[in-house]
């Protein structure tokens, strides 16, 4: 999901906020989401049944806070996330895997966590003990789901290929 000009304003608020603290490499504006489902590398016979699915498939509106820092330490990522683990949110992205399921295996073994990557390259080792605390709770109003391609071409970019209704 892309945020609207007003959460991507507050975003960048948070970007800098835990950057001061955590150091690392803030991640540009245009690149800040919420990924719903990774499909990594898909075989070029998978993208056009990939952008009809998401051109057809409904997607509820709902509101996502974002309340709290924190750290995939292996990954030196720090990110924005909800508490309370964004159940209507996951619904739908459960609804989605079972949607995709029919376009073959290709979903990660791992559960989703909504978030929103926010620094890169974090020495995690280094941080003390607790995240800085997050500011006031962010209230992500989205109506829409994006496909898009990761671009590798010397920094990373995204095109989006698809939008559902």
């Amino acid at each position: 999901m892309w945020p609207d000009a007003a959460t991507l304003r507050a975003l960048t608020d948070w970007c800098a906020q835990a950057h001061a603290v955590c150091g690392g490499r803030v991640m540009r504006p245009d690149t800040l989401h919420l990924t719903l489902a990774f499909l990594g590398q898909v075989p070029a016979d998978l993208v056009d049944p990939l952008i009809r699915l998401t051109k057809e498939r409904p997607f509820a509106p709902g509101h996502l806070r974002l309340d709290r820092y924190g750290v995939f330490a292996r990954q030196g990522i720090v990110w924005a996330g909800p508490a309370d683990g964004a159940p209507a949110l996951s619904e739908q992205v459960a609804g989605l895997w079972r949607d995709l399921a029919a376009l073959g295996k290709l979903r990660p073994d791992h559960p989703f966590r909504p978030h929103v990557t926010l620094l890169r390259n974090v020495d995690t080792k280094a941080l003390a003990t607790a995240l800085p605390p997050a500011p006031p709770a962010l209230d992500w109003r989205y109506d829409r789901c994006v496909l898009v391609q990761s671009i590798q071409d010397g920094q990373s970019r995204y095109e989006v290929k698809a939008s559902s209704r």
